[in-house]
């Protein structure tokens, strides 16, 4: 533990302000140590930095040496079985997180070191195996640029990846199809959100049950995060094919800000971060966190988006006090997370991290039919500093747990390294008991 952490926590237990403790029944599995000067272990737009296939769940992380680390273990096991792989990336940069995926064969999949770069992509040569296949190209088209690579499993077996294709205020989602009985790729859409060469869109998605592809994202303007504006909304029941807006309409392609359903107007300048997340129910109802700031506050407050009788609804999650902006370029030091929501049966659980919490790891129970019926429990009792929650989507939809991706990190305003004297930090999954 630093000495700032053990200042912060000292300071929290004397004032008595936020004072929490580890819920105990909780359980931290120990993985290795992680590179902690930038938070590019535990972004949140990691899809995914944990990931499960049957019993046997998969790890990726940069170790202190800028190396990726590759880890599977079966579940319920502290034992892990780990890989550090002759990949490295420029870990420096926030933006190079590394990102697993696993097809229906249980193929590994990893996607890393990219900020508007050439593709970093590789497959592993056996089902089940951490020994990766060199370097190579998906389809060779669009691939000398990307940024926020992201891995979604089909019902069917194949994948889709999704990446930027361009720079920040100047770029293209791009969607291609991994076909799993071919072992090779394919371009569903190389333009799926048109940014028209004047701006790009930040999305969220999330694969349901039932496959249908949900979507959302705010539009900026500029390299600067001020000029995030708007949250829009789009699905796709047929792997990306073809999209839809809530009520069934079709979209032509590609989306540009003329033709996207709105399911909040946000004006830009009101502190309105991109890149959160989204979920979706067992009857695939969507449901997105985010923050913003309204125009008569100084301060963002952390929200619940959801879709109820064909009418997008928008619930305060908490009330945040501490104000903060997210004006300029780069990785943003700010005090608090991205927020992670995901749903259990009736049970909605929207994870973040809070300054005024003493930026502990918190979890905000939502009782699904009474969103302002909520419960909050910090689940460690040392802060976790520039963290930000990815979890095992696969193992949330598979069988309804929750694990938690858990690593203290540190980050720079604005692209900078922190000045913290660690140079790695412990590594963990969080298994969540949610009956508590």
């Amino acid at each position: 533990m630093s000495f700032s952490e053990i200042f912060e926590r000292i300071r929290h237990l004397i004032s008595g302000y936020n004072k929490a403790t580890k819920i105990s029944d909780e359980r931290f599995v120990n993985v290795g140590e992680g590179y902690c000067k930038t938070s590019v272990n535990t972004c949140i737009f990691r899809t995914n930095s944990l990931i499960t296939y049957g019993e046997i769940q998969y790890i990726a992380y940069y170790d202190r040496r800028g190396r990726v680390v590759l880890g599977k273990r079966h579940i319920g096991s502290e034992k892990w079985e780990l890989n550090r792989t002759r990949f490295r990336a420029n870990v420096k940069d926030a933006h190079n997180v590394i990102s697993l995926g696993t097809d229906g064969e249980g193929y590994l999949h990893i996607a890393f070191g990219m900020h508007a770069t050439r593709l970093n992509y590789s497959r592993s040569v056996l089902p089940g195996s951490l020994k990766m296949l060199p370097i190579h190209a998906m389809t060779g088209e669009d691939e000398e640029k990307c940024t926020y690579p992201e891995f979604y499993l089909l019902p069917s077996g194949d994948l889709l990846f999704a990446y930027r294709s361009g720079k920040s205020g100047n770029g293209n989602m791009v969607l291609k199809r991994y076909d799993v009985k071919d072992k090779s790729w394919r371009t569903v859409n190389a333009n799926l959100l048109d940014g028209e060469g004047e701006r790009n869109a930040y999305w969220q998605a999330y694969l349901d049950k039932k496959g249908t592809f949900h979507l959302s994202w705010v539009w900026r303007e500029t390299a600067d995060v001020a000029t995030n504006h708007d949250l829009c909304y789009a699905k796709s029941d047929d792997g990306g094919m073809t999209w839809k807006r809530s009520d069934g309409t079709c979209y032509t392609l590609p989306i540009t800000l003329a033709r996207s359903e709105i399911a909040w107007t946000i004006p830009q300048k009101s502190e309105l971060i991109n890149q959160t997340s989204m979920c979706a129910d067992d009857d695939g109802k969507p449901y997105i966190a985010t923050y913003w700031r309204d125009a008569e506050s100084d301060t963002p407050q952390f929200r619940l988006i959801w879709l109820r009788d064909a009418v997008w609804q928008m619930v305060l999650v908490g009330n945040r006090q501490l104000p903060f902006t997210l004006s300029g370029k780069g990785t943003k030091m700010v005090p608090v997370s991205r927020p992670r929501v995901a749903v259990i049966g009736d049970i909605i659980y929207y994870i973040f991290r809070d300054k005024e919490r003493g930026s502990r790891i918190t979890v905000c129970k939502i009782e699904k039919h009474c969103l302002k019926k909520q419960s909050f429990e910090d689940l460690t009792d040392f802060s976790v500093d520039a963290w930000e929650p990815t979890i095992d989507i696969e193992l949330l939809k598979n069988k309804g747990q929750l694990h938690i991706f858990v690593q203290a990190t540190h980050q720079g305003d604005g692209e900078r390294r922190s000045e913290c004297s660690e140079k790695s930090t412990p590594v963990y999954v969080l298994e969540y008991k949610k009956d508590n």
